[in-house]
């Protein structure tokens, strides 16, 4: 028998602002063509609700409106203008940015509104009464002009614990001039979830209109904020993909809306949508140039990724012993990492997901713990260089890796002139042999690994062409221990692309050189591989 979750049969609707809100954030400067991008990647997921921007207070945002009814046909979303309730002393209808959100052409206007009195005396430095009276002829006027309008309380709960009357007056004003919801906001985000949940059960209790939440995480709790409303009987949730926001981020509305639909029950997203939240979570990020949060919850790279070896070996019975869910429901995979602690459960799980049998090889297993073991231990790093680990199981399977070219030395080295402008020359010369020819190619590049990159393609690309597709796309350094300072042993991983698949490879020696060059080894050989190249 089936237990009934706390949300059966309840639909939660979605609303987005990371088009503004979200790009708050530090650092996030999302362009008109960006916020194009984006929009229909939110629509694709299923959200209720899109929030452009501010229309008429902001240039960008004002331009991004005036061409989504022409470039975006939404198929999910409502869209929505966000913009505040019209001036103290001011009419509505004359109010120049009201007449703006009126201009967007959008379904749905929200408005900021203020319900903590503090704010209304010192930030509006209007009176209490003015600024009802302000969100009642703002709420009033838009929705005589047809369009379904949305209150964001701002302040709510702090204003609540320190004046719930007035609170509570700003949100039955909103109500009785015709708004379809009043979202609860905690614009500081220092609420905690029993406070959240005890505010909105008791606001529950004295009104019967459509609540929202829109909670921030400088508390470290704006999820569980959000949740503890549902629960309490908010049916709108307000928050952001991938938590993204000013100061510590709003609500990440992807672990919301998961926690909301597999763990309780409720309705969020149509039917199949939140199998895509890490397809489209990710496609955000490349927008926006924020890399994914790999320990991101349910759609992280590492939300599924499991190192230890206990682990492995209960998840080889069955994987349901250490995942609260099956991965696949948000879009995601689950991954073994192979270290140090990594048994041999561990490395036939990693192996399989590899493409590499090692059933019935437990000599093999054996080996490659051991190897492992003693690899990390001089430094190397296996949970993030998925193809080194790879390389290393064709060795100890085949009693050596895909013999594709030998490398018979190299060389790198950068000269620097003083001058004006004057910028530092690196070069590489390598002597390979590969397809049976002898090639010694010299590259320039940014920097002597970059010369060396070149130097190697340009020996190779002669016998393998292949090679000409195969792109550095990351390029990371750490140094091991750092109490020898310049004279510390260093790490490269290195990422690689073809344009379909991306591989990870590892490095390590005694400079920087050594280490990437024994990166780039792997990353051709790899990829070589990978597209079934026989040596030639």
């Amino acid at each position: 028998m089936t237990t009934p979750r706390a949300l059966d049969g309840v639909t939660v609707e979605i609303y987005d602002t990371t088009l503004r809100d979200g790009a708050q954030q530090e650092g996030m400067n999302l362009t008109v063509a960006d916020k194009l991008i984006i929009a229909p990647l939110l629509d694709e997921l299923g959200v209720g609700v899109i929030e452009g921007g501010w229309p008429g207070a902001i240039p960008k945002d004002t331009e991004f409106f005036g061409l989504v009814d022409k470039e975006i046909e939404f198929e999910h979303a409502t869209f929505a203008a966000f913009g505040s309730t019209r001036k103290p002393g001011a009419r509505a209808h004359d109010d120049v940015q009201v007449r703006a959100l009126l201009d967007s052409a959008a379904d749905v206007v929200t408005l900021v509104a203020k319900s903590d009195i503090r704010h209304v005396e010192r930030a509006l430095r209007t009176t209490g009464e003015e600024n009802l009276a302000m969100i009642a002829d703002t709420v009033a006027y838009l929705v005589g002009e047809g369009r379904r309008v949305i209150v964001d309380a701002e302040h709510f709960f702090d204003g609540y614990r320190f004046d719930p009357a007035y609170a509570l007056s700003a949100l039955e004003t909103a109500f009785a001039a015709g708004a379809s919801d009043v979202v609860l906001c905690d614009t500081n985000g220092g609420m905690l979830p029993d406070w959240v949940h005890e505010i909105v059960s008791a606001v529950r209790l004295r009104s019967d209109g459509a609540l929202g939440i829109h909670a921030h995480n400088d508390s470290g709790c704006a999820v569980a904020n959000s949740i503890a409303a549902v629960l309490a009987g908010a049916r709108q949730v307000q928050g952001c993909i991938n938590g993204y926001g000013e100061r510590t981020g709003n609500a990440d509305l992807l672990t919301i809306v998961a926690n909301l639909e597999l763990k309780l029950g409720a309705t969020c997203l149509p039917e199949g949508r939140l199998a895509e939240a890490t397809r489209i979570a990710h496609a955000v990020s490349e927008v926006t140039n924020i890399p994914p949060y790999g320990r991101q919850p349910y759609i992280g790279a590492s939300a599924f990724a499991h190192k230890a070896g206990l682990h492995a070996s209960a998840i080889r019975v069955d994987p349901d012993l250490y995942q609260h869910i099956d991965p696949t429901l948000v879009g995601n995979d689950m991954r073994m990492l192979v270290s140090e602690m990594a048994g041999r459960a561990s490395v036939e799980l990693k192996g399989r997901e590899l493409g590499i049998d090692l059933t019935g090889r437990p000599e093999v297993l054996g080996r490659v713990v051991d190897r492992v073991k003693n690899a990390e231990a001089a430094g190397y790093t296996y949970d993030a260089a998925d193809a080194s680990f790879a390389l290393m199981l064709r060795e100890e399977l085949d009693g050596q890796r895909p013999t594709y070219f030998r490398v018979q030395s190299w060389r790198a080295s950068v000269a620097y002139s003083e001058k004006v402008g004057g910028d530092g020359e690196s070069e590489a010369t390598v002597k390979v042999h590969a397809g049976g020819q002898r090639f010694v190619r010299t590259g320039e590049g940014n920097g002597p690994v970059n010369a060396l990159d070149h130097a190697l393609r340009l020996g190779l690309c002669e016998v393998y062409p292949e090679i000409e597709a195969f792109d550095l796309v990351d390029f990371r350094v750490r140094l091991l221990d750092t109490s020898h300072g310049t004279d510390a042993v260093t790490r490269v991983l290195i990422q690689t692309t073809d344009g379909e698949r991306v591989w990870s490879t590892v490095g390590v020696g005694p400079n920087i050189l050594e280490a990437s060059y024994e990166a780039l080894v792997d990353a051709l050989v790899f990829g070589l591989m990978q597209a079934g190249i026989e040596p030639r």
